[in-house]
């Protein structure tokens, strides 16, 4: 059932009902994240997607409108805030180069002197989720407020199930905070960080909401309610970053087949910018072995293949 927020022309529509009937007959789904106990027992065969045009309409086919765990999606929103506030100074302390190596890795800290390579690996969400708690006094909180603002739902929250699992489970990404405050990268207490860092990637979304949540870096730094959250270039920037390092080690093979900046999360989402015309939002808890949903990448795949529509 499609629901609309708005009078629409539902230009993308038909696209997305045939995506939905391809995936449907799909034999492979990928597994759920079975590393995080609270997302294991997701079905893999789950799934949504949902396009938000400029103007905020949003529809969708699926499970378009079920909460999921956004998990690294939230990586963007932490880095457009923290980026809005300090500007260029942010990349002193994270780069913006794809690792080539897993997303929870510690190898190349030490050989980079506890500058991680980009925002979007654990190291480097650490580091922009320290500078953003630095400057606002609750990183999760603010990340919160801003999601609930850009997609219009009052109703999202931190789901506390997952934030405990993760921190249960946490014990790679702790060695990778202290790693990094002992070459001084790190200004918050390390448990606190953990604290918002989990709370931050438990975050309880559905496609549509993010989809609208996303919309600001297709409309080149506008929020929804046209207050201008990013300069044009910082929005250039993000997406730049999300083409290049959204996917974890998998970036090039997704540029390859899809075509646009994005960004997924274990929890099964990925989210995507066509800049200048709309965002999306996929949902499938089946995971390749690189962590991306499968469902979800060919879904995009396939949205830019019958659209036409990418950065290329």
């Amino acid at each position: 059932m499609v629901i609309m927020t708005t009078t629409s022309s539902l230009t993308f529509l038909p696209v997305l009902e045939r995506i939905a009937e391809e995936v449907e007959r799909a034999p492979g789904h990928g597994r759920p994240a079975d590393y995080i106990p609270a997302l294991a027992a997701r079905d893999p065969r789950s799934f949504g997607m949902a396009v938000a045009e400029l103007d905020g309409t949003v529809y969708g086919v699926g499970e378009w409108r079920q909460p999921f765990s956004a998990q690294s999606i939230t990586k963007v929103f932490t880095l457009a805030l923290d980026l809005a506030r300090e500007g260029d100074e942010l990349w002193e302390h994270v780069g913006r180069e794809p690792s080539g190596n897993p997303f929870n890795s510690l190898v190349q800290l030490e050989y980079e002197n506890g500058i991680p390579r980009n925002p979007f690996i654990n190291a480097g969400a650490l580091v922009v989720t320290d500078r953003l708690q630095t400057r606002t006094g609750d990183a999760a909180g603010e990340l919160l407020a801003f999601l609930r603002a850009e997609s219009g739902n009052p109703s999202l929250g931190f789901d506390k199930e997952v934030a405990a699992s993760e921190s249960a489970h946490g014990d790679r990404n702790a060695a990778l905070a202290h790693f990094m405050a002992s070459y001084g990268n790190i200004d918050s207490d390390v448990p606190v960080l953990l604290d918002q860092y989990f709370r931050q990637c438990s975050i309880a979304a559905s496609c549509a909401d993010l989809a609208l949540a996303t919309g600001f870096l297709a409309r080149h730094g506008i929020r929804a309610d046209g207050n201008r959250l990013l300069t044009r270039s910082q929005a250039k920037q993000v997406n730049a970053v999300m083409l290049t390092c959204g996917t974890y080690d998998a970036a090039g093979d997704f540029a390859y087949r899809v075509g646009l900046p994005g960004k997924s999360g274990v929890g099964g989402g990925i989210i995507a910018v066509v800049p200048g015309r709309c965002t999306l939002c996929v949902w499938s808890p089946g995971l390749d072995e690189r962590g991306n949903s499968v469902a979800g990448v060919a879904a995009l795949d396939r949205f830019t293949t019958l659209t036409g529509l990418s950065v290329f």
